[in-house]
């Protein structure tokens, strides 16, 4: 079946669900690391999931002049992870369970971990590491959590977080650094109860786990169906981000089961919550949910991005939550309290806004057997995979857009059976509307205001990293990485790699010189996203799908004149 009365043309069909089992995860850095500005202790550079260097060394008057300086590669597929870079030594995950330590400034390699293969090769994999007392955390394919000595590559500890053969699930949510412990979530989009996990760093010894699903006699338990809860998934994909003054945890919830569609009624918390919880209990602090019994897939486990703003003419602890709906909120990050949401994406079509509550006028959220509805973002989101990048230096958030529509039907779903997929629903294809196109865009996080727009030649799946040198970097699924003006959206510098492009450039510096890291080798989120929507002679121009990490700097007798 085909969309063609929706777009004007048809739209090949393609199996996406393995989409919302594949989403690649990221990580976080402990507290007080934020002015080790040459190194990139984690995916997001801090606690706040800004993805921003302080590095001004490659700026918008320079970064044109970008050249390789080395390359390695893996000598797998689908390469999708973002680096760790730590005085000088470049920390590398790859699909197959395996960590390569090299040296930053030239490529060399220094050691190698290699993990246990799980059964199922490379079906969810860890792409990013979390760093602190001397150890690299790994959320492994086979639902472990490892520690490895950072200086030598020798594990220190490995605990089993549950039985994959049983749940269904993987721990390719990155860990999170907070204190003495690592945080670590659940993956998949399965009949299984999710939660959020905290560990000992030193010993591997649980310290607590917070179920996203109440438990008979807790709050919020009445809001499931009693034969659902143990099967509602609302899993922690993504990682969250921690606000050291007020110890307070942020993390976003999943979706319910199933997956699309079906007929349980109820809020079901805590899915589709942003939640804060005390890092030292794993106590829920306060939550606000953003889309209660939702239907349509859209799940709220993006990063939460921690910004200080004005707001009400004072200064307020503020965070900027994006979701798969193609909405944004901003939330007091001390008292949950909802402030506004504004949309992110111009095709949204199942929703009229959103209240002074924080509620979705008039939602579309019903699918009707034997009947293709049309939604906006689709079921693979206003943007699933890939994060936002928060500029202190421009004081503007930079997010994507995919604007892809699903056609999606109700179908008979099947009793939830733990640990096997769980949905009600099936897609009947995707596309982009003719009349909007995939987009990078600026913001003012707090009011939405758009400041520009630079249109992408597909939907971007790359993660964002913006720098002091007021330059944006990312790449797309056609292999190249690009660099945009922070302040006006003008495309800057490119290179291509050779690979498609799906995680985040990083940048360091190893004496004097500044760097700039990406990986190459289009991850399955990547692929499946471009299967479902580009032409037959655009996918004819995807490269190969390779395994590389290009590395590029300045010549060395530049100057690194800034603006």
């Amino acid at each position: 079946m085909v969309l063609s009365r929706h777009f004007g043309k048809p739209i090949r069909v393609v199996a996406l669900v393995s989409l919302f089992q594949l989403l690649t995860a990221v990580s976080a850095r402990p507290a007080g690391l934020d002015r080790d500005a040459g190194n990139w202790r984690s995916y997001f550079g801090n606690d706040k999931a800004w993805s921003y260097s302080a590095l001004d060394g490659i700026n918008r008057t320079n970064v044109g002049r970008l050249l390789p300086a080395w390359a390695f590669s893996t000598g797998e597929t689908g390469l999708s992870a973002t680096p760790l870079v730590i005085d000088g030594v470049l920390l590398l995950p790859t699909p197959r369970n395996q960590v390569f330590a090299l040296d930053a400034a030239t490529g060399r390699r220094l050691w190698t971990y290699s993990g246990k293969l799980p059964e199922r090769v490379g079906v969810r994999t860890p792409l990013a590491l979390a760093s602190g007392f001397g150890l690299v955390f790994l959320g492994s394919t086979d639902h472990h959590l490892i520690a490895i000595d950072e200086k030598t590559g020798r594990e220190v500890w490995n605990v089993q977080l549950e039985d994959p053969k049983q749940c269904g699930c993987s721990s390719s949510a990155a860990p999170l650094i907070v204190k003495d412990k690592v945080v670590i979530g659940v993956s998949g989009e399965v009949a299984h109860r999710g939660y959020l996990d905290a560990f000992d760093a030193r010993t591997g010894k649980r310290a607590w786990r917070f179920w996203t699903i109440p438990g008979p006699g807790e709050p919020g338990h009445e809001t499931w169906p009693e034969e659902l809860w143990k099967f509602g998934s609302t899993s922690t994909w993504y990682v969250g981000s921690y606000d050291s003054e007020l110890n307070l945890i942020y993390w976003g919830m999943a979706n319910p089961g199933p997956m699309l569609g079906g007929d349980y009624p109820g809020a079901k918390l805590y899915s589709e919550s942003l939640v804060a919880l005390d890092a030292d209990t794993g106590k829920l602090k306060w939550y606000f949910q953003e889309l209660p019994n939702d239907k349509l897939d859209f799940d709220s486990v993006l990063e939460p991005v921690l910004i200080d703003a004005e707001e009400g003419g004072k200064l307020r602890r503020l965070v900027v939550h994006p979701t798969k709906s193609g909405f944004t909120y901003v939330i007091d990050r001390a008292t949950g309290k909802f402030i506004r949401a504004y949309p992110f994406a111009d095709a949204i079509n199942w929703t009229k806004g959103i209240d002074k509550n924080g509620r979705p006028l008039e939602p579309r959220l019903t699918l009707e057997p034997g009947v293709e509805t049309l939604v906006c973002p689709g079921a693979l989101g206003a943007r699933a995979a890939g994060h936002s990048t928060f500029s202190p230096h421009t004081r503007l958030w930079y997010n994507t857009s995919y604007e892809i529509c699903t056609g999606e039907t109700a179908i008979q779903g099947k009793a939830p059976q733990e640990g096997q997929g769980f949905n009600s629903a099936s897609f009947t294809g995707s596309g982009i509307p003719p009349d909007t196109h995939p987009f990078i865009a600026a913001f003012d996080p707090v009011t939405g205001a758009r400041k520009w727009t630079s249109p992408t030649n597909a939907p971007n799946v790359s993660s964002l990293m913006s720098t002091a040198g007021d330059v944006i970097f990312g790449g797309d699924i056609f292999g190249n990485a690009w660099a945009l003006d922070a302040t006006s959206g003008e495309k800057l510098w490119s290179f291509n790699i050779g690979t498609g492009i799906s995680s985040m450039p990083v940048t360091y510096t190893v004496g004097n010189r500044q760097f700039v890291a990406i990986t190459g080798g289009l991850s399955v989120v990547g692929s499946t996203l471009a299967k479902a929507v580009l032409k037959p002679e655009e996918l004819a121009k995807l490269p190969p799908t390779g395994a590389v990490l290009f590395v590029f700097a300045l010549p060395e007798t530049d100057t690194g004149a800034k603006p």
